[in-house]
């Protein structure tokens, strides 16, 4: 009935943006480079494919480290736990947790996943192939290591920043045939664990990225997101629009979108995602490749979070 309720409202929904705060100019949004975060998918490409259970998801797993280890980051720790699929395989799943300033009570989550799918099913010429994932879902994670890059020189936000790279959003299939039983598992392993990181309250809210470096990007708010996180919303999209108008369309998305966001608004988090779903005809082909995404893309998502994670 949820879904349902979620789909009618994307048919009508249209998101109305507050005009513009004059905080913007206070932030130094050229320190974010978007060549920088194309260098940065360029490596994880290197592991390809990035999968669970591929020696590619743990060497993306050390470059992620290691690259948050060289940023202001306080703790960059990682949890670890095995998942057991329906057929009783075990997989080693690990998310990755980066927390900015531990002690301040005031807590945003910034995230996405780094697992890729395992081939490329929806390839017509070869479904067998590795997947790059330039797009899904290296772009990501791409946007976070330069973001947190950037933080590393700025004075230090009012809001103390968890990022997290979520292990197994694409499925205990990795989704290698389009898994008609797709669960994330990582997020959820998360917020099951919630206690364990926000023993005294939870996170304000968060934001999760996901495909966002398109040439031709076109953001649209989800509804789940639209319904349960409408002022971080609406906050988002107007500093976006502020920054790149072309690429924040103000129209729902058409349909409710699963994601990492959802585990989180489950556990009453407010939550929502920042996604461009429309990647045809590259969608988990082999075609996913680094040329078809857009320095101005990354640029336009990351500057936009940047100023975000500034705004009251």
């Amino acid at each position: 009935m949820r879904q349902k309720l979620l789909a009618t409202l994307a048919a009508t929904l249209t998101l109305a943006l507050h005009p513009p705060g004059s905080r913007a100019a206070e932030v130094p949004l050229d320190q974010w480079d978007g060549q920088r975060a194309m260098g940065r998918i360029a490596d994880l490409l290197r592991f390809t494919p990035r999968a669970i259970d591929t020696p590619g998801h743990e060497q993306a797993i050390d470059y992620i480290k290691a690259e948050m280890g060289k940023t202001s980051a306080d703790v960059v720790t990682t949890q670890r736990w095995t998942f057991k699929d329906s057929a009783g395989a075990s997989h080693a799943m690990t998310n990755i947790i980066a927390r900015f300033q531990p002690s301040n009570p005031h807590r945003v989550i910034v995230a996405t996943h780094y697992d890729s799918i395992v081939r490329a099913y929806r390839d017509a010429r070869s479904p067998d192939a590795p997947m790059p994932g330039a797009n899904n879902s290296a772009s990501g994670v791409a946007v976070l290591l330069e973001t947190a890059r950037v933080l590393s020189l700025m004075p230090k936000p009012a809001v103390g920043i968890d990022m997290i790279f979520f292990d197994g959003e694409e499925g205990p299939k990795a989704l290698g045939a389009g898994d008609p039983n797709w669960m994330a598992i990582g997020s959820p392993y998360f917020v099951h664990h919630l206690h364990d990181y926000y023993p005294a309250q939870k996170p304000e809210k968060a934001v999760v990225l996901d495909m966002v470096c398109d040439k031709d990007l076109e953001l649209q708010p989800e509804p789940s997101s639209l319904a349960l996180a409408l002022p971080e919303v609406k906050k988002f999209w107007t500093a976006g629009a502020a920054i790149a108008p072309k690429a924040f369309s103000t129209k729902s998305t058409s349909y409710p979108i699963s994601d990492d966001h959802t585990a989180l608004n489950g556990a009453g988090i407010p939550s929502f995602l920042v996604i461009d779903f429309e990647y045809e005809p590259y969608f988990n082909t082999t075609q996913d490749t680094i040329d078809k995404c857009s320095v101005d893309s990354l640029q336009a998502v990351g500057r936009t979070l940047l100023q975000y994670l500034y705004l009251p």
